[in-house]
């Protein structure tokens, strides 16, 4: 079996030759993910006071919920926990850029020369579209504690552990960051010819429903503020991405003729 070599189209590589440039785009990506990580960690107060900014807000803004920001930790391994968390988590976001570059590389020997273009673009709007999932996670937060405190009754006082707090702050960034990934991966579908536009604008009341039931399961609240919040800015990023992929689709072939 033999694949196409990313240094040239022209050339192949053994089976063995592939799974050894799959192992050394995985070793940069976990060197990556490591040096984000340790920057996370030399950093850990800022960060720790930033992920609980709208816990300790939502508390000012609202005293009848019996709370005051603090986090409790609840055992003796609770605040290491945390802390290694928000690290290895930290560092997986501060390295996508370079985990989605060794993952383009990697898928590069198969696209064709006019696919390869699409490199750059492709990079740095899996970036932004992730910054701006996390982006409104980070601001739905305060709204999702509000709703959920709000059914505790008014005589509970509010005790949150930290390493659950930590735990859902960081898992629905990553929820709405990789939510809002999936419009580029419609847009490269179309490209590569797997999906047409045609397609998925027949499906979109499948695709609507698909949408939010992913976005249900995804989320780690629950709660429906969190799921609107999710799921109508996807149902825009879907037809934006059948928009993006019928342009792009379209200029190729007025290029091929």
């Amino acid at each position: 079996m033999a694949f196409r070599s990313s240094k040239s189209n022209s050339t192949t590589m053994s089976l063995g030759e592939h799974l050894g440039e799959l192992r050394m785009r995985l070793i940069r990506s976990i060197i990556a993910v490591a040096l984000g990580a340790s920057a996370i960690l030399a950093f850990y107060d800022p960060v720790l006071q930033f992920l609980t900014r709208p816990y300790r807000q939502l508390c000012k803004d609202r005293p009848d919920f019996n709370c005051d920001g603090s986090l409790f930790a609840l055992g003796p391994l609770d605040g290491l926990a945390a802390r290694m968390r928000i690290a290895g988590y930290g560092g997986l976001i501060v390295a996508l850029p370079v985990i989605l570059w060794q993952l383009w590389r990697f898928i590069v020997p198969a696209l064709n020369k006019k696919e390869k273009q699409y490199t750059i673009p492709f990079i740095v709007s899996s970036v932004v579209l992730f910054a701006t999932g996390g982006a409104l996670a980070y601001w739905t937060l305060s709204k999702a504690l509000e709703f959920l405190i709000s059914w505790s009754g008014t005589e509970v006082n509010q005790a949150f552990q930290i390493t659950k707090y930590v735990s859902l702050v960081i898992l629905m960034i990553l929820a709405f960051g990789v939510g809002f990934l999936t419009p580029l991966l419609i847009v490269f579908l179309q490209l590569v010819g797997v999906v047409t536009p045609k397609t998925l604008i027949k499906q979109w009341r499948i695709a609507i429903v698909a949408i939010f039931f992913v976005a249900a399961v995804i989320t780690p609240s629950g709660d429906p503020i969190t799921l609107m919040a999710l799921g109508l800015p996807l149902t825009f990023l879907y037809f934006v991405a059948i928009l993006i992929g019928f342009i792009a689709i379209r200029k190729r072939a007025r290029r091929d003729e």
